[in-house]
């Protein structure tokens, strides 16, 4: 079972932050300044993560569905009592959102999630992604942010590194984002290109996966395959 190396991502997002303004010059469509309580918030979320693996959680199963909202909850506001308390008009009316979403909520993401269960993990992780981030949107906000961290949580449930925004992946991460924000996943050419789409976003996350970010001192051994729980922790995923 993989888990996180919580230092090392936090390491690659300091540099981000610091690169952030020439890169969102860069890009498509500007995004948001990735300050320090984004940052902080990531971090706790990447820590959720690591907690949900170790506890072997599944994020998918029937009565779990609620940590999605977690860590949605945890992107936009932290983890202290307080500054939930502030933000919990939004925390309600995403909750509302989430299971009650007609075709574009949880049930369809848990539903596309069942079909493709067979697929490799990195199409299931970009196949999730898509669907939280295209309209209609699985949140509220903090799809981009949320949305990165459930792929983590899906790669390294399975031996793969996590997915973490760094300032040589950030462009190829935003711009096809904005596509997939842009998109309605009821929409039939949007059902057309969605394969296509997965397929790419997957072929992307196995390319950039870097091991670094997996847990040295764990046991789990190396493997380049699409099997349950097996990895290595030096350099990057292999094609």
């Amino acid at each position: 079972m993989a888990v996180l190396n919580l230092p090392a991502i936090k390491a690659a997002l300091r540099r981000l932050q610091r690169l952030f303004p020439q890169i969102n010059k860069e890009l498509f469509d500007r995004r948001d300044p990735l300050d320090d309580e984004v940052l902080s918030n990531m971090l706790e979320g990447y820590a959720m993560v690591d907690r949900l693996i170790r506890e072997d959680v599944d994020i998918f199963a029937m009565g779990q569905l609620h940590y999605w909202l977690e860590l949605n909850a945890i992107v936009l506001c932290g983890v202290g009592d307080a500054v939930r308390l502030d933000h919990r008009r939004l925390i309600e009316a995403t909750e509302n959102r989430f299971y009650g979403q007609p075709d574009g909520g949880i049930r369809d993401i848990m539903d596309w999630y069942a079909r493709n269960r067979g697929e490799s993990v990195w199409r299931r992780a970009a196949g999730v992604y898509i669907r939280v981030l295209s309209e209609p949107q699985l949140f509220i906000e903090g799809n981009h942010r949320a949305g990165a961290l459930i792929m983590s949580y899906v790669l390294a449930r399975e031996g793969r590194a996590p997915f973490v925004l760094t300032d040589k992946n950030a462009r190829e991460y935003f711009n096809p984002s904005s596509v997939f924000k842009k998109s309605n996943k009821r929409s039939i050419m949007m059902r057309l290109k969605m394969p296509g789409l997965t397929r790419a976003l997957a072929d992307y996350l196995k390319r950039q996966a870097n091991k670094a970010f997996l847990d040295s001192t764990e046991s789990a051994q190396a493997g380049t395959g699409d099997n349950p729980r097996s990895s290595t922790v030096v350099g990057h995923d292999e094609p």
